[in-house]
């Protein structure tokens, strides 16, 4: 039985030792784990005074466990949710600079402002996909719910879907 390796040059990743759980962590080790480019995260400092990373010589940043959960949790917010930052702070201001678990979703207004605030075209927001849209539901068959025909439609185009990203993965690797 081997032992996990200690740095990930070992994995072929760049040589940085691991780290413990609750190890401070920089600007580019944060922008990483979230996905998010580093003057993201300068610039969302000047917009949550609630995240406050321990600045050393030189301005270089360290993040701890509990600043990366609240950035988390406000890329979720903001990226996913659909909130705005002005949302995500009123919610910060009503929590008591915390933001619960049971937040709910964004109100329509919120969500096209978040869009406009982004530069999103409003009108359809979501990417369409193939043959979901476009094609209209078959009429219910004797027998079978119009649900259940649906399902059986969506069931044909994931699979149809599926078979066409195996194909990419065989043909890019």
């Amino acid at each position: 039985m081997s032992e996990a390796p200690d740095t990930e040059a070992e994995t072929g990743g760049r040589a940085r030792p691991k780290k413990a759980p609750a190890a401070f962590r920089t600007i580019s080790e944060v922008a990483d784990d979230l996905h998010i480019p580093q003057h993201v995260l300068r610039f969302w400092e000047t917009k949550f005074v609630q995240v406050k990373p321990l600045k050393r010589g030189g301005g270089r940043r360290y993040y701890r466990p509990d600043d990366i959960t609240l950035l988390r949790r406000i890329s979720d917010l903001l990226y996913i949710q659909g909130y705005t930052i002005k949302g995500v702070q009123r919610l910060l201001r009503e929590g008591g600079g915390k933001l619960s678990d049971d937040i709910p979703p964004p109100t329509a207004d919120e969500r096209a402002a978040a869009l406009a605030e982004r530069g999103a075209p409003e009108a359809n927001p979501e990417l369409p996909i193939p043959d979901l849209i476009s094609a209209p539901p078959p009429p219910p068959r004797p027998g079978r719910s119009r649900m259940e025909d649906e399902a059986t439609r969506l069931r044909a185009v994931l699979t149809e879907t599926l078979r066409a990203l195996e194909d990419l993965r065989a043909r890019l690797g």
